[in-house]
């Protein structure tokens, strides 16, 4: 059984708990850091779309539509679905000669609570634009369009489109992606299980692209460039992803996935991480999280403002009166482990 990594108390007694595992490798392999099962199989499920973007850069179907850092974002995104997101991806569809009928995620309404409550109010959607995925469907439709593969049943497993990332990632994690367990994603896409170990060390490549080279480390070096300069188009207002581009400048670059998932890298000390909450719980990995980047140290020297929220979050009833907050456990004080692997910078010479 994995240990308790995150406790919610109420006062000062432990109300409810969440078990779970975290791992941080460096670019060559060495572990930095680990609690819990890291050797198990996981859905990352939306962890992964980093990856998934690999294809759109490196075929030259990026520079081909003339894809802005607004866009490469947004096809790592699990966005809020915000006006900025639905409509920046509705453009981009455009500029392809497309449209959301095109998109094979479902429709949805926005993740945005906001958002989402003017569409009822004005009795509109759910729409496929504003499903958190569409970003990522759109770089799949410009990539189907790019290399000929045909953009109707992109999201198929064994469409070019899906092929081409699980090629990649099997090269970047010395896996057969294609052999792994896998079921369909909530946007539709293939939701691939795999080692979580190896979803670490693939987080630490991406955290040293130079360690790759070529154009797949040029690819994964945009896409960094991209994710860190537009850390709004990734997930969004009130959203914990953002708020750590923010807060690190992106200098830490994080990545959530349903089912309590996290999977990021320190391209600054050539480290990546992966985690993964076991009851699902959101509110857990983002505490976990939180614990894991102070454990190796990836928080040591950045102000880091406006964390706390998701890191170490109060519990407010409904007079407003603080009745709680949710904590790591104090399985994450057993050692500190630094990072000390070489680094990398995203910021351009």
């Amino acid at each position: 059984m994995n240990p308790v990594l995150v406790e919610v108390h109420r006062k000062n007694r432990v109300e409810s708990c969440h078990r779970g595992s975290a791992i941080a490798v460096s670019c060559t392999g060495e572990p930095v850091f680990s609690i819990g099962n890291t050797e198990r199989n996981i859905y990352p499920r939306s962890a992964l779309k980093l990856f998934q973007a690999i294809p759109l850069i490196e075929t030259g179907a990026a520079d081909h539509y003339g894809l802005t850092k607004e866009e490469i974002a947004l096809a790592c995104a699990s966005h809020n679905g915000e006006n900025r997101h639905a409509s920046a991806v509705e453009k981009w569809l455009a500029r392809l000669g497309l449209s959301a009928d095109d998109l094979e995620n479902g429709p949805a309404f926005p993740m945005f609570d906001p958002a989402r409550c003017r569409m009822i109010s004005d009795r509109s959607g759910p729409t496929r634009l504003h499903h958190n995925c569409s970003g990522k469907h759109a770089g799949m439709l410009a990539l189907s369009k790019y290399i000929h593969a045909g953009t109707s049943g992109y999201s198929e497993y064994d469409h070019p489109s899906q092929v081409a990332w699980m090629n990649i990632l099997s090269e970047l994690v010395d896996v057969d992606i294609r052999s792994l367990e896998w079921e369909r994603d909530g946007c539709g896409l293939p939701a691939i299980c795999m080692p979580m170990e190896r979803l670490a060390y693939g987080c630490a490549l991406f955290a040293r692209p130079d360690r790759v080279g070529g154009t797949r480390g040029q690819a994964m070096l945009k896409i960094l460039r991209a994710i860190a300069s537009r850390p709004d188009m990734v997930a969004g207002t009130d959203r914990c992803d953002t708020a750590v581009l923010v807060a690190t400048s992106g200098k830490i670059i994080v990545k959530t996935g349903a089912e309590a998932v996290y999977a990021g890298m320190v391209p600054g000390q050539g480290v990546g991480f992966a985690l993964k909450i076991d009851d699902g719980a959101s509110r857990g990995s983002e505490v976990a999280l939180g614990a894991l980047l102070k454990q190796i140290g990836a928080l040591d020297g950045l102000p880091c403002r406006g964390l706390d929220r998701y890191f170490q979050p109060e519990i407010m009833n409904s007079q407003g009166r603080l009745t709680g907050r949710i904590l790591p456990s104090a399985a994450w004080s057993t050692r500190r482990t630094p990072c000390t692997a070489p680094g990398y910078s995203t910021k351009k010479p």
